[in-house]
């Protein structure tokens, strides 16, 4: 572990956009700004005036300290997704899980232990929806004295993708609550907080909403790319420039050459861009959606920013960028399989994979859209009903008390211990027509003991219940190694055999195919209180989540830290 480097203060709070202030790299502030260059001028919260938020640069293995003082009037916390934070779950950051909320005035100090990171992580609010505009990337590089195991790009470029409501998005959120049924969809995505020039605000010139990603011919650009939309993956191409993918969730990847990625929210990306293209024409970065089922409505619109080179005459340039050919259509699920079997592991002597091969633990759950009953029928749900979510077939109910801390006290009553091994329903999950009475879950606050050392392979299973959809499933505190994945129902006898046991990529976000399977592994040498949930904004509200803590080892380097003196009180 490295030592700590510096300390960063963030402050959330209320200014106005777009006057502002030059910032030091030591002091960030979490704030409320007037954002007037998306369609139309509304209220946002923000870190430092700044949408997306300022981007945390770290080495290898160092540890930073960062100061948060809440200056808006809501609740907020924040989590470092990605971040394996090393016995320390009390800066993990998810609301009611590993702390309570930062209340509005109040401040908490974060120490982010970075452990065997590199490349792009990122952090955002992990409160109700705030993440729509309280998130930024963090870059982590090599050791000093260390190299990149790529060609050394000249410059780093974040890339944000995001997603944007006209309305306020805690508006949207308490609707969806009110009605029972789905948010609306959002107005338009974002890259590095824009939407481009394809939205009807966009044309005409009257507001300037492209962002322009000036590079030089014959250099080499490291593009750390993040999606933080709430609801939504993305594709997101290049015209004229293919890129290499060397890095996802903080791991190196074998080198993988694309036209393309799709990107699920929560996930992150290490693309190398070779600038080699015609310097005199302007080329368009886009992002749409993937979505992988027509029962369910979403953000048709695309969002765009300009590659442009120095030196060009950027007025005929931007006239009539190029758009990339490449990418996928909306509903293309081909190209998501295609895109992610590429994906493996370094797997070499610097960079080993360190997967367990044989299984102490192993865990199935089914990931489920669910239906819950609504008075009279009145809910916007299906057949008047309030749609929910489930893993094995209980719907997380968040408690009012975090449960790290009582966990940590042995406070009763707050959670529950049942999170089964194994899916209580049976039945052909990703059938076409399944039975009704399959719809309703258990509700619960319900967690998994996990022994400290214990190898563990977790299967998520697809189902097919009111809607089949990909499911980012993300666990905190962990990386994981994707070991299998494919559609259909889990066979362990056929499908085990061919895992991918040499060099399976190593991730902490992973989208479980539509009506199919994913097999993770990891060991479990990390003590604490981690969460684990689908990454759609909306399918966590509903339930989709559940916690896995992981008991302290027998030595004091097994053990979770003590808590802070400042952890938030409920």
């Amino acid at each position: 572990m490295g030592l700590e480097k510096f300390a960063l203060v963030m402050f959330l709070g209320y200014i106005s956009l777009p006057v502002l202030c030059e910032v030091n790299r030591y002091v960030y502030s979490i704030e409320k700004a007037n954002y007037t260059r998306l369609c139309r001028t509304k209220s946002i919260l923000t870190v430092n005036g700044q949408f997306p938020g300022p981007t945390l640069y770290a080495h290898h293995g160092d540890t930073v300290v960062v100061r948060v003082l809440n200056r808006a009037d809501q609740n907020i916390t924040l989590h470092w997704h990605g971040v394996k934070q090393p016995r320390n779950p009390w800066s993990d950051g998810p609301a009611y899980i590993t702390q309570c909320p930062i209340k509005p005035g109040a401040e908490f100090t974060y120490k982010l232990v970075f452990s065997n990171e590199e490349g792009t992580v990122w952090w955002h609010a992990h409160s109700d929806w705030a993440r729509a505009t309280v998130h930024g990337a963090i870059v982590i590089y090599p050791k000093p004295g260390s190299s990149f195991p790529f060609f050394r790009p000249d410059e780093h470029l974040p890339v944000i993708l995001g997603e944007w409501w006209k309305r306020d998005v805690n508006d949207v959120l308490t609707e969806m609550l009110q009605t029972g049924g789905a948010p609306n969809v959002s107005d338009a995505f974002t890259i590095n907080g824009q939407p481009g020039d394809l939205y009807p605000c966009s044309k005409g010139g009257k507001i300037m909403s492209l962002i322009v990603i000036a590079v030089e011919n014959g250099k080499r650009y490291l593009l750390h790319v993040v999606n933080a939309a709430l609801n939504e993956e993305l594709f997101f191409s290049i015209a004229g420039h293919p890129v290499t993918v060397v890095g996802v969730d903080g791991t190196y990847t074998k080198p993988f050459p694309t036209d393309y990625i799709m990107i699920t929210p929560g996930q992150t990306m290490d693309l190398l861009l070779e600038a080699n293209q015609c310097s005199s024409t302007a080329y368009y970065m886009a992002a749409r959606a993937y979505s992988s089922s027509a029962a369910v409505p979403f953000d048709n619109t695309t969002a765009t920013a300009v590659l442009e080179y120095a030196g060009s005459d950027s007025g005929s340039s931007r006239a009539s960028p190029l758009f990339p050919g490449t990418l996928p259509a909306y509903n293309n699920t081909g190209a998501v399989a295609n895109f992610t079997a590429g994906l493996r592991s370094l797997a070499n002597a610097d960079h080993p994979s360190d997967f367990p091969l044989t299984i102490d633990s192993h865990v199935v759950i089914t990931v489920s859209i669910n239906e819950l009953p609504c008075p009279r029928d009145t809910c916007e749900g299906p057949n008047g009903t309030r749609i929910a979510a489930s893993l094995n077939n209980i719907s997380f109910v968040t408690p009012q008390v975090d449960i790290l801390t009582a966990y940590y006290r042995r406070i009763g009553g707050v959670f529950a211990t049942g999170f089964p091994s194994r899916p209580p329903l049976l039945f052909n999950f990703t059938a076409d027509d399944l039975p009704s009475e399959l719809l309703l879950p258990r509700k619960g606050t319900e967690v998994r003991l996990i022994e400290y050392n214990t190898s563990v392979e977790v299967v998520f299973q697809g189902t097919n219940l009111v809607a089949g959809l990909n499911h980012p499933m993300h666990l905190h505190g962990y990386s994981f190694y994707v070991v299998g994945w494919g559609f259909g129902n889990y066979d362990r006898e056929k499908d085990t055999p061919l895992y991918n046991l040499v060099d399976p990529p190593m991730m902490n976000t992973f989208g479980v195919p539509r009506n199919g399977w994913a097999a993770v592994r990891f060991r479990a040498l990390n003590p604490g209180v981690w969460f684990m949930h689908c990454h759609l904004e909306r399918h966590m509200t509903w339930g989709m989540d559940a916690v896995f803590i992981v008991k302290n080892g027998e030595s004091p380097e097994a053990q979770m830290l003590p808590p802070p003196p400042d952890m938030p009180p409920c």
